[in-house]
Order: C-alpha cells, then sequence, then structure tokens
C-alpha cells in the first residue's frame, strides 16, 4: 500500500507519514495483532466477571486492575527507558504479559478462575504494559523525525482503535461461543509476532559517553523536570481528570450491556466497537482539527463531548442511543489523550522524555484506577444512572478548568542537546562519584543592565534546577555591586556533566544575551570547585599529592 506523504495544500507532512519510516511500519503493523489479542482478552476478562459475580464494584475493578499497575509502575518503567536499552525493556515487558496471558488461559480451561484470581491475573498483564507503554511511547521520537512525531503518535490511536472497532465484536463472538478461556488463548498468542519483529529491529542508540545515572537519581530527576514545567504540569492535570471521569463508560460498559434485555457478551463487544469506530473518526480528524483550532479548543470540546455521551447513557435506555453516544465518546479520548501524548513529547528533551511520559501515564491510568473503583461503588449503591450521569458531571468540568490552566500549544523549542560541552581539564585525580561539586560563575554587570540581567538570571534558575542543580544562588558583591555570582551545586562529578550535556538548542539560545551584558574581560569566569567539610590531610592526600601548581 503506498501512502500519500505530503499535504499538497500546505506541503506538510500528512497523516500518514510516518510510514514512510519502514521500522515505524513494521512495528505498528505488529502492534495492531497485539492490540486485537488484548482487547479480546478484555472483552473475556470483563464479560466473566459479570458471570462470576453480581458485585458492580468488581466488576468495575477489572478495569482498574488494567490501569493501576500503569499508576504504580509506568515512573519506573520511565527511568528504566532512560537508563537502558529501550529495545530490552519492550521485550521483557511483552514476554511477561505472554506468560501471564498463558497462564491465565490454562487456568481458565480448568475452570479454576474466581473473581480475586481474574484480578490478580489482570493486574499481571497490567503491570506488562505498564513496564512496555513509557520506551514505547518514547521510542516514536527515535522512529520518526520530530515534523512526523504528532502524526506517529495519532497512527498509533488509529492502530489501536482500528482493533477496538473489531477486537471487541470479535472477542463477544469468541466468548459467547467458545467461551473466556478462549479469549484469554488469542491473547498469548497475538504476542507472537510483535516478540518476533522487536527481535528483529535494530534501533539506532546513540553510544554512551559516560556512566549510567543511578536509578534513584533518575527518578528524581524525572520528578523534578516535571515539577519545574508548568506546560507539563497543566497536561497532567487535565490528563488525569480526563482519564478519572472517561474511565466511567469503559468500566462501567458490562452492566450497561447486561440492563438491556437482549444484552450479552455480544452486545458488550459491539458497543465497544462503536466506541472504535469513533474514536478512529476522531483520529482521522485529528489532524485536520489541530491545524484549525487551538489545543484549548479541541481539549475543551473533548471534555464536552465525552460528558454527552456518559449523559446519554446514564439517562437513556435505548440500545441505540447507548451505540450511537458511543461515538463522541471514542472520538473525544482520542482527541484529548492523543493530544495530551503529543504535547509532552514535544516539550520534553530526549533524556527525560521516557520519565515525563511515564508520569503523564500515572496521572491519566492513576485517574482511571480511582475512577473504575468509585464509579463502580457508586453504581452499586446509588444506580448505574447516576453514576454515568455523575461521571459526566466531573468530565464537564474538565471543560471549565481550562479557564485558569489552559492546555499549552505545541510551539517551536528545540530540545535536541547542544552537544557543546566538554569536559574540562582537572588538576585533581577525581572520580565521578567525588563530590559534591559546586559551580561559581562570575559577571560584571553594569547598573542599567540589572534588570534585565535579573531577568535573564531568573530563566537561568529554572533550566538550572530543571537539569539538576541544587541549592541555586546568585550572590551580589557588597563592596564592588557591579560584580555578581551565580552558583549551585551538584552531588557528583558525574551528575555535572550529566547537567551540562542536557541543555537544550533552546536553554542554550539565551546564553549570548546573557553574555552581551557582562561587561568584564573575555567570558564570564567559572569555578568549579569540591567541597571539604573536613581538613583532614589524610583524606586529602591523595589529592594535594597530584596537584599541579602553577
Amino acid at each position: 500500500m503506498k501512502f500519500d506523504v505530503t499535504d499538497k495544500a500546505n506541503s506538510q507532512p500528512s497523516a500518514f507519514s510516518p510510514f514512510r519510516h519502514r521500522d515505524f511500519r513494521v512495528l505498528w503493523a505488529a502492534t495492531l495483532a497485539s492490540n486485537f489479542g488484548g482487547l479480546v482478552q478484555a472483552v473475556g476478562a470483563a464479560w466473566l466477571m459479570t458471570q462470576l459475580t453480581e458485585s458492580a464494584t468488581l466488576i468495575a475493578l477489572v478495569q482498574a486492575s488494567n490501569t493501576l499497575p500503569i499508576m504504580l509502575l509506568a515512573l519506573i518503567s520511565g527511568a528504566l527507558a532512560d537508563m537502558f536499552d529501550r529495545k530490552l525493556l519492550l521485550l521483557v515487558a511483552q514476554g511477561l504479559m505472554l506468560l501471564s496471558s498463558l497462564v491465565l488461559a490454562i487456568v481458565a480451561w480448568q475452570d479454576a478462575l474466581t473473581p480475586w484470581v481474574l484480578l490478580g491475573f489482570t493486574f499481571l498483564i497490567g503491570s506488562g504494559q505498564a513496564l512496555y507503554n513509557p520506551p514505547w511511547q518514547a521510542s516514536m521520537g527515535d522512529l520518526v523525525p520530530r515534523e512526523d512525531l504528532p502524526a506517529a503518535v495519532t497512527l498509533n490511536s488509529v492502530g489501536f482503535n482500528l482493533m477496538r472497532s473489531i477486537g471487541p465484536a470479535a472477542g463477544g463472538l469468541i466468548v459467547a461461543s467458545l467461551g473466556a478461556a478462549a479469549a484469554f488463548t488469542v491473547n498469548a498468542v497475538s504476542y507472537i509476532p510483535l516478540l518476533g519483529t522487536l527481535a528483529r529491529w535494530k534501533p539506532n542508540t546513540a553510544p554512551r559517553t559516560m556512566s549510567r545515572e543511578p536509578f534513584f537519581s533518575a527518578v528524581g530527576a524525572g520528578l523534578r523536570y516535571v515539577a519545574l514545567s508548568p506546560n507539563l504540569l497543566r497536561v497532567i492535570l487535565r490528563a488525569a481528570l480526563f482519564g478519572f471521569s472517561g474511565v466511567a463508560v469503559l468500566a462501567l460498559l458490562p452492566l450497561v450491556a447486561k440492563s438491556h434485555p437482549e444484552g450479552g457478551s455480544l452486545l458488550f463487544g459491539g458497543l465497544l466497537g462503536c466506541f472504535g469506530v469513533g474514536a478512529i473518526v476522531g483520529a482521522i480528524m485529528n489532524p485536520r482539527i489541530r491545524a484549525r483550532y487551538n489545543n484549548e479548543i479541541v481539549t475543551r470540546c473533548a471534555f464536552l463531548g465525552f460528558a454527552l455521551a456518559l449523559a446519554i447513557l446514564g439517562q437513556t435506555g435505548s440500545v441505540w442511543l447507548h451505540a450511537l453516544a458511543m461515538l463522541p465518546a471514542g472520538a473525544s479520548w482520542v482527541l484529548a489523550l492523543s493530544l495530551f501524548n503529543v504535547t509532552v513529547q514535544l516539550s520534553t528533551p530526549r533524556w527525560v522524555v521516557a520519565r515525563a511520559l511515564a508520569l503523564y501515564q500515572t496521572a491519566t491510568f492513576g485517574g482511571m484506577a480511582a475512577g473504575s473503583w468509585i464509579w463502580g461503588a457508586i453504581a452499586g449503591t446509588e444506580g448505574l444512572g447516576i453514576s454515568l450521569t455523575a461521571a459526566g458531571i466531573m468530565m464537564s468540568t474538565g471543560a471549565l478548568i481550562g479557564l485558569w490552566f489552559r492546555a499549552p500549544e505545541f510551539g517551536k523549542a528545540n530540545f535536541d542537546p547542544v552537544n557543546r560541552f566538554q569536559e574540562p581539564a582537572l588538576r585533581l585525580d577525581l572520580r565521578g562519584r567525588s563530590g559534591p561539586i559546586m559551580i561559581m560563575i562570575d559577571y560584571k554587570i553594569a547598573q542599567t543592565d540589572v534588570p534585565e540581567f535579573l531577568r535573564l538570571m531568573q530563566e537561568r534558575r529554572n533550566i538550572r534546577r530543571r537539569d539538576g542543580a541544587r541549592n541555586w544562588a546568585l550572590l551580589r558583591d557588597l563592596e564592588h555591586p557591579e560584580f555578581w555570582t551565580e552558583s549551585y551545586h551538584l552531588a557528583t562529578w558525574d551528575e555535572y556533566i550529566r547537567h551540562n550535556l542536557r541543555r537544550t538548542k533552546t536553554d542554550a539560545e539565551k546564553m549570548p544575551a546573557l553574555r552581551a551584558l557582562h561587561r568584564g574581560e573575555g567570558e564570564p569566569v567559572v569555578h568549579r570547585m569540591i567541597e571539604r567539610h573536613s581538613v583532614s590531610l589524610e583524606d586529602d592526600a591523595p589529592l594535594i599529592g597530584k596537584l599541579e601548581v602553577p
């Protein structure tokens, strides 16, 4: 199949431009088979739970058991994805899901499943998905260039929802004719094509130039970067609310299907198929909608569209209206979550992108896990209609929150690394773990330039802290007020090297303006110091012996 990869009207990459890249094309196709099996398994698990128990809470917890692991493990996976070979992590995650699905199928064929055993297996499969998602999403930037990234994320949604339009219906048919154990078997087999494709994939990875960042340090760096990035925080807040409210559809849909006289696994799968069709339509319209409207308008429309679907599901009893309601729900789901995903990827440098995506997924799926439990509990005590309506009201507040926390635009910031830093020649014999390291940079600033200098230093402070600096301070000489000193700390020498390697091209663009204010001779003077909290000659004797006195 050939795709037109450019938009003739504006010479921009089309929605199919990522298919120019063979690795993306092959992995996308293999992912279709895996998604198909996962959706068949989801139908089997959700419908089997309705046969094992009448508890609305336990039925809703099937969805929570899939999403809770992502909330708990996504950040760990994101840190590992930024530290280790992403291909290896993807293979391990797929292997875990294959093994869990295979054992689940065996237990199901033996008729040994109970509600809690079923939840346990779905939790294990969800754990594999939690380990898989951050390295897979972060690999989009390795598979396609930056200009194709929004289309690649959208095509991932198209692929998943293409399977969602047929997978649940097929799952309902399989469950109705062969039982849930057959659905679990189909899922186990579906992992094999993707495992084979991943094993053959040869990603272009940059050679490692220094020691691997310690795990807890990597987790802390990801948390710090997101905490100091207002755009990312706004995205995470809206995504958590969307996941919390929207999951009511997925968690309670088995009960919606069961509430109809003609209800059964086929109807359940059909309703999910309508959700998938709506998602495909939303994904196809996505590029044109984003080109015409700003991100906040798209986000508000997605919240309101999903709220309308929830209201129809909660307040009407017609199976046809329920099927129609699933169309805007699916479209809104893709519009919102793909927009959030792309915003995170385009607002984050490559060194921390997997961790940022992991935190976004932690918020989104954490909201889903909490929502699955809460909406299920409300349905069990107050009724299905009240639960769905309440979720719709909560979804509507997501649109109102945009008045204060607007969805950020993608912008044109270049987060590629500068790659101009050269490790300085030292006269002390330092190891990578030596520290703490204190950096002091001297400036001479005219009084008339002080307001602009302080403005630039405020931006500098945010950049420094985001990239790992601690205890940042700006000092002014009391006797010679034209002299200023910027100071900050790094835990070790390795951390200092990482701090400089993390500098992006957009950050570097601010440096010339700062240097232009410097009135001293030459460049601002940089002092790199190691702290000593004692004066023991025994501790420092090896260093003193290797110090070259000029």
